[in-house]
């Protein structure tokens, strides 16, 4: 047990019970001024604080938090029936750390059942044309109609769950197509990756990569880099396929690789560094929690093993101690520096409420192998 990992915890135990009355029926997504933004179940987001809470349930046993969590769980119920903002592909980070949470954890048959919905709600993105599911906007939409995005790697869990939960091995199967079709565009020979790939909508055709919140079309966005390093990685768990783990291993390398002396990414690899330039330090959060889970899959004597190892242990100390907000206890957030679109000028360094969730959930992951909600433990 290390005193730095459990009392990190501790302060975010104490914040998000904090918020549970600031935000209510509410759903935080990014801040201003400190201040959290709220909506009403309405974004891409919302289901990170679902998943918080869960994760302060399993580390405390604290009812509060399962109480909580069960209520946000209504609201994903209600956003699914009603069809509310899901025109995208972040079906998974909605309901992976909600409502399949709530099945993991409670073991609870509407939670699950209310899973394969939103499971086929990401289904119904996948486009046979070109064999991808499509992230953003209505098919056939002319700017995003064929558009994928690396992001998605991290909502493909939702559909090999399903296929594992349901028997249907049709779920799996596009989870399975959309992940080669991520590996072979999204990622690039030198390992580093595209923000977002474009194909013909007609046809199927590639056109090309390019970047929607990163520093150029050709540039490296971190946080990108950050969503392949984990995503491939749980492919590699649900699928078994050596590839998946490899490209995991790559990307991670190359991210560690890239990082400056502190061992928290600025918010895109190419950007021109000066004293001003942003970081996201919730780019460094994911990958935290990505390396757990690569390392996970690696044997004792992998020759690898000890640079993630280490890289992993600079990358979550570095968080702790230069970016936590544990020093401030009235906090909404747990970690400053994160970064949502800097050259859009959408919260260029602010909390994010993934980087919290990541956060925590690398941190109970070390300290008490608590493993998050992307899969069946």
């Amino acid at each position: 047990m290390d005193n730095v990992w459990s009392a990190a915890i501790h302060d975010a135990v104490q914040k998000t019970k904090a918020n549970i009355a600031r935000y209510g029926d509410q759903f935080p997504h990014v801040s201003k001024n400190g201040t959290y933004l709220l909506n009403d179940n309405t974004d891409w987001t919302d289901g990170f604080w679902s998943g918080m809470l869960w994760l302060c349930y399993e580390y405390t046993q604290d009812e509060t938090f399962a109480e909580a969590a069960r209520k946000t769980v209504q609201s994903f119920k209600q956003r699914l029936e009603q069809n509310v903002a899901l025109d995208h592909h972040d079906i998974g980070f909605l309901y992976s750390l909600s409502a399949k949470a709530q099945w993991i954890i409670d073991g609870d048959e509407e939670a699950k059942q209310l899973t394969i919905r939103a499971a086929d709600k990401l289904l119904s993105r996948w486009r046979e044309e070109g064999q991808y599911i499509q992230a953003w906007g209505p098919k056939g939409d002319p700017k995003n109609g064929g558009r994928i995005i690396i992001d998605c790697l991290m909502n493909l869990p939702l559909l090999y769950w399903a296929s594992n939960t349901t028997g249907n091995p049709r779920y799996a199967e596009v989870a399975r197509i959309h992940a080669e079709q991520s590996r072979r565009y999204l990622v690039r020979g030198d390992d580093s990756s595209y923000h977002t790939f474009h194909f013909d909508t007609d046809t199927g055709i590639p056109i090309g990569g390019s970047t929607h919140q990163g520093y150029n079309n050709g540039s490296t966005w971190t946080r990108g880099q950050a969503w392949g390093v984990y995503g491939f990685a749980l492919s590699y768990r649900y699928t078994q396929e050596q590839h998946y783990l490899e490209t995991s291993r790559r990307m991670a390398r190359y991210f560690l690789t890239e990082l400056p002396e502190d061992d928290v990414a600025y918010w895109d690899f190419n950007a021109a560094i000066d004293e001003n330039t942003k970081r996201d330090s919730s780019a460094s959060a994911i990958v935290a929690a990505g390396l757990l889970e690569l390392l996970d899959h690696l044997p004792a004597d992998d020759p690898d093993r000890s640079f993630f190892e280490d890289g992993l242990d600079r990358s979550l100390r570095s968080l702790v101690a230069n970016y936590s907000t544990m020093n401030q206890p009235e906090a909404e957030g747990l970690i400053e520096h994160g970064s949502y679109a800097v050259l859009l000028g959408h919260s260029p360094d602010d909390f994010t409420i993934w980087g919290d969730y990541y956060y925590l959930e690398a941190l109970v992951r070390l300290e008490k192998g608590i493993k998050g909600y992307w899969y069946e433990r």
